[in-house]
C-alpha cells in the first residue's frame, strides 16, 4: 500500500496540471486576433451605426443649443465623462471577474463601494464642470446664468453616471454568461452608449430647465 501511494500522488498532480493547461489554452484562445475581431467587429459596427443618433439630436436641437453657446461647452466634456467614469467601472468589474471576486450579488459590500466613489466622483466633476463652463461662456460667448448652467450640469451628469453604472453593469454581466471577455466588450459599449445618450440626456435637461 504505501509503494503505491507515490504513484497515486504523481497521477494526481499530472491530471491537475493537464487541467491548468487547459484552462490556460482556453483563456489564451480568447486572445487571439480571429477572436477579438469576430467579437468586437459586429459590436462596433452596431455601435458606429447608433452613434448617428447623437449627430441627429443636436442637428433637431440645433437652435436650442445657438441660442444657448455656452451649452456647446458642455457637449464634449460631457459625453466624454460620462464615457470615462462608465469606463473605469467596467475596468475594475472587468479585473474582479478575472481574479473570480465579483459577485453580482445586490447585497454584495464591494459592488456597492465602487457605485458609490463613481457617483461621488460623478458629483464632483460635474459640479466643477458647470462652473467652468459658465467662466468659459463669460469669455467667449454670451453668459447663461450660473444657477441655470449648474442645474443643467449636476443633473445630466448624475443622470448620465446612473446610466453608465447600469450599462456597466449589465454589459459586464452579460460578457461573463455568454462566455465573452469583458475586456473585449465592455469598454466599447459603455463609452459609445454613453456618448449618444449623454446628448440626448443632456438637451433633454437644458430644455426641461431653460422652459
Amino acid at each position: 500500500m504505501a509503494a503505491t501511494e507515490p504513484d497515486d500522488t504523481l497521477a494526481a498532480t499530472r491530471s491537475d496540471n493537464t487541467s491548468d493547461a487547459t484552462d490556460s489554452d482556453d483563456t489564451l484562445g480568447t486572445w487571439s486576433i480571429r477572436n477579438i475581431v469576430s467579437t468586437m467587429f459586429p459590436i462596433l459596427i452596431v455601435l458606429s451605426m447608433l452613434e448617428m443618433g447623437s449627430g441627429y439630436v443636436l442637428e433637431e436641437l440645433e437652435r436650442t443649443y445657438l441660442e444657448n453657446p455656452t451649452l456647446l461647452v458642455l457637449v464634449p466634456v460631457m459625453i466624454g465623462m460620462g464615457g470615462n467614469l462608465g469606463a473605469i467601472l467596467s475596468s475594475r468589474l472587468s479585473t474582479r471577474l478575472h481574479l473570480g471576486l465579483l459577485e453580482f450579488d445586490p447585497r454584495n459590500e464591494v459592488l456597492w463601494t465602487n457605485v458609490t466613489a463613481i457617483l461621488g466622483l460623478a458629483a464632483t466633476v460635474f459640479s466643477a464642470l458647470g462652473v467652468a463652463a459658465w467662466v468659459v461662456g463669460r469669455i467667449i460667448a454670451e453668459p447663461m446664468p450660473l444657477v441655470d448652467l449648474f442645474i443643467i450640469s449636476i443633473v445630466s451628469g448624475m443622470l448620465l453616471s446612473v446610466i453608465a453604472i447600469v450599462l456597466s453593469l449589465v454589459a459586464t454581466y452579460i460578457s461573463y454568461t455568454r462566455g465573452l471577455d469583458p475586456d473585449d466588450t465592455t469598454i466599447p459599449v459603455v463609452t459609445n452608449l454613453c456618448d449618444i445618450l449623454g446628448v440626448i440626456v443632456l438637451s433633454g435637461v437644458a430644455l426641461v430647465v431653460l422652459n
